[in-house]
């Protein structure tokens, strides 16, 4: 884990109480850190709803051929996340250690394996040594209860600099109702149905099917939209968990109920926050950027647009330069391959036109651009001039300390 705390970190971070019906623990298990926590459970009422979406990597992690597994029975009673090793790659042992981890967690909290949904996250292709964590659970089912979210996010985390974490409320039927998440993320970030690890909770009562239709929908403009540096990971997770413990709260059965209408903006609110706290703590970024994207033939043309402005290593190290270097996004829109005209398009830094039909806009001063790029958080905005669609995502700067924190992540 770098020392330093990311520049873009938020200034306070938040500190909610547990979801009713969660009871976290965590502790020091050695996996692969010395002195840290590197272990969270979190114990769950029974009856409790689950909902999944996980990396489409061709090669995924064993914890996510196991919550696969068993994410069509829509119930979970526990859930165990590690770092410092991803289990991934590793083979029929790595699945056999996953196997065992759910088996004692299973026991440790009195309930079937089936119910059980793990997590791995750290370096890929060394063997898990399973035995550190089976050996802690009894202990911290004990304990379950003690520890708070930002505890659990803390224990999640690798190259983070921050733990991350959100909340937001809602009422359904006038009945209030919590949401709260927690994730993890610094590098390997990009999006492929999830794109790191995170956990959202609540205590509204919602049907498994129901809330895997508000995850899917959920993820799309959030974990789906962001990109640290264009890498998907082995391990990508997103799990969502409704316990039903608000007091009053209605039995929600279809995720299209007219009374999910504020729910389902603060879970948006609540995945948004998440997804851009990765950004914000992307390895060794020091600029925050968004790129917005309109006048596309399709949302679809306009996402792969955008992303090929974001994850273009010339655009992001002229952002960590803070060079108005607007010429690279015009390379980045011409090599995506999607519909657009040379002629029609705009582009923008912040508020600050740069070029429109085919050139420099008269009177663009490079100094004004410079200026801009001196700021902490950048937006570049783009008009494809070909249609009426739009499309949203975040990113970072590339800088010398992302190439210095990979080039010693194993040394």
């Amino acid at each position: 884990m770098t020392a330093a705390v990311s520049p873009l970190a938020p200034k306070v971070i938040p500190d909610p109480d547990p979801i009713a019906g969660v009871r976290f623990a965590v502790t020091q298990a050695g996996v692969k850190y010395k002195g840290r926590t590197d272990l969270m459970l979190a114990l769950l009422d029974p009856g409790t709803a689950a909902a999944g979406v996980f990396t489409q990597s061709k090669c995924p992690s064993a914890p996510v051929d196991w919550c696969r597994a068993v994410l069509p029975t829509g119930m979970a009673q526990a859930l165990v996340v590690n770092s410092g090793n991803a289990n991934a790659f590793t083979g029929q042992a790595g699945a056999e250690a996953a196997a065992a981890t759910a088996k004692a967690v299973a026991r440790a909290a009195g309930c079937p394996p089936e119910e059980v949904y793990l997590a791995s996250t750290g370096v890929i292709g060394e063997p898990l040594p399973a035995g550190r964590i089976t050996a802690r659970l009894d202990a911290m089912a004990g304990k379950a209860g003690m520890a708070r979210p930002v505890d659990a996010a803390r224990a999640m985390m690798t190259t983070d600099t921050f733990p991350k974490v959100a909340e937001a409320s809602a009422r359904i039927s006038g009945k209030p109702v919590r949401i709260n998440g927690i994730a993890k993320g610094a590098g390997m970030i990009a999006p492929d149905m999830a794109t790191m690890l995170a956990f959202v909770f609540t205590d509204a009562a919602i049907e498994p099917a129901a809330l895997q239709a508000l995850l899917e929908r959920a993820v799309r403009p959030s974990f789906n939209c962001i990109s640290v540096d264009s890498d998907t990971s082995t391990s990508d997770t997103v799990l969502m968990f409704a316990t039903g413990a608000a007091r009053g709260a209605p039995l929600v059965e279809t995720a299209s109920d007219r009374r999910l209408v504020g729910f389902r903006r603060a879970l948006n609110a609540v995945m948004l926050d998440l997804a851009c706290q990765v950004v914000r703590d992307g390895e060794g970024a020091s600029k925050f950027l968004t790129v917005s994207v309109t006048g596309a033939k399709s949302a679809r043309s306009a996402k792969r647009v955008a992303f090929a402005i974001a994850n273009s290593p010339l655009v992001k190290t002229a952002i960590a330069g803070e060079d108005a270097n607007w010429g690279r996004v015009v390379m980045a829109i011409g090599k995506a391959g999607e519909p657009a005209d040379r002629d029609r398009l705009v582009i923008r830094f912040g508020d600050l036109l740069v070029a429109e039909r085919g050139a420099r806009v008269p009177g663009y001063l490079e100094a004004e651009g410079a200026a801009y790029m001196m700021r902490d958080e950048i937006e570049i905005s783009v008009d494809l001039g070909v249609g009426k669609s739009r499309a949203k995502v975040y990113g970072c700067d590339l800088t010398k300390d992302y190439v210095a924190i990979n080039g010693d992540y194993r040394s």
